[in-house]
């Protein structure tokens, strides 16, 4: 009998461990639940195209991941550093850059913790390094559909042409650079040698094969192969070469969007909900504010799936989403992921992290909003043009 007691206990106090963790999760469930007896939930508010498509690019970056391709990568290019500021240079640049094709999020789980090796064994500034490192992959991921969920999101959502996509994010990614520039060239140009461990690929026959099951993932993001193609093929190769790769698949995420969606889905339909919404959301400069605010309260996923049901103006809502995933910890999720792996290494160091970490946050949306408010609802592109 106390054995059954303290196993309740184990099981009770896993679940409770479960929830704060994923808190997210935790509470737009809940939402979802109680809206659906407000509004009766319908299976077509749930997007599977989405949820497919997050899926396959999820399984396949695992595969990359648990191969040591992006270790090796970030490991040889590291070795090659000879002073400070050029290791700032290579692992914000190779987090923005990758965080355009394996997601924000992973690209974090991925570099910060060489950051934290490097920061143990130099006098780098660890907690610049590792804050730069946030900012360049949500600034970063901004460019592909495939960088963060709500870009896939309404990406999909919305239907947009790969042209179109890659042309509204085009002065986003480039005023990206010179932001993230000009916050490099505070970093001390000491001279330093690393002695990084060795990082060796598991196997280059599996690489090969994931890099094309990748480009074949690709595609269907880009509609030229059709999706449910991709996830067939993506699930025969995983159970061919490796079937452990299912369980490093991020399910709370996908359910977290699922939630979403029937709790978008059932407050859409709510008349006080749909009338207020749609009377500010009824211009596109509304639009680009009102997502850029959200965010920061909600985050930007959730503030795109909210948004999207009461606008027509799409690049707006994508430029709002993405600029807004700067500012507060919360505004883009991956950012937790950044201050949880910081605060683990360095505990007594939250308070100065947080504060350093609003402060180049809030700059970059000083810098941002308006350049981008120019750009997109100006001639100034028009202006640019007819100077050549």
């Amino acid at each position: 009998m106390q054995n059954l007691i303290v196993s309740k206990k184990i099981s009770m106090n896993s679940i409770i461990l479960f929830l704060k963790k994923e808190i997210v999760l935790t509470i737009t469930t809940v939402l979802a639940i109680v809206s659906s007896f407000i509004s009766i939930p319908k299976l077509e508010y749930i997007n599977f195209t989405v949820l497919i498509l997050l899926f396959n690019l999820m399984v396949v970056v695992s595969a990359f991941k648990q191969l040591n391709v992006l270790d090796y990568i970030a490991t040889f290019l590291l070795s090659k550093c000879k002073s400070n500021r050029v290791i700032f240079v290579v692992l914000i640049f190779i987090t923005f850059t990758s965080s355009m094709f394996i997601t924000n999020d992973v690209a974090l789980i991925t570099f910060v913790p060489l950051a934290l090796i490097i920061g143990e064994k130099t006098n780098i500034n660890t907690m610049s390094l590792v804050i730069f490192e946030t900012l360049a992959a949500n600034l970063g991921s901004s460019f592909t559909p495939m960088g963060n969920p709500q870009n896939l999101y309404i990406y999909s959502f919305y239907n947009i042409k790969p042209i179109n996509f890659f042309m509204i994010m085009l002065p986003v990614i480039i005023l990206s650079i010179t932001f993230l520039g000009a916050i490099i060239i505070k970093a001390d140009n000491k001279p330093v040698t690393l002695h990084l461990s060795q990082i060796s690929i598991k196997s280059r026959m599996q690489v090969l094969l994931f890099s094309i099951l990748f480009i074949i993932i690709l595609l269907s993001v880009f509609h030229i192969i059709d999706y449910r193609f991709s996830f067939i093929l993506t699930l025969l190769v995983v159970l061919v070469l490796n079937k452990r790769l299912l369980l490093q698949v991020d399910y709370s995420l996908l359910c977290t969007f699922i939630a979403f969606f029937i709790l978008v889905g059932n407050i859409s339909s709510m008349d006080i909900v749909k009338n207020f919404l749609s009377s500010v959301l009824n211009n596109a400069k509304n639009t680009y504010f009102f997502s850029i605010l959200t965010s920061q309260f909600i985050s930007n996923v959730p503030a795109a799936v909210l948004i999207s049901p009461f606008t027509n103006n799409y690049k707006e809502l994508l430029l709002g989403c993405n600029i807004g995933g700067m500012g507060t910890l919360i505004a883009s999720m991956a950012s937790l992921i950044s201050y949880k792996l910081y605060s683990k290494e360095y505990p007594s160091q939250n308070r100065k992290y947080l504060k350093l970490f609003t402060f180049y946050n809030i700059i970059g949306l000083i810098f941002f909003i308006p350049l981008i408010y120019i750009i997109n609802f100006t001639d100034f592109l028009q202006f640019l043009v007819s100077l050549f």
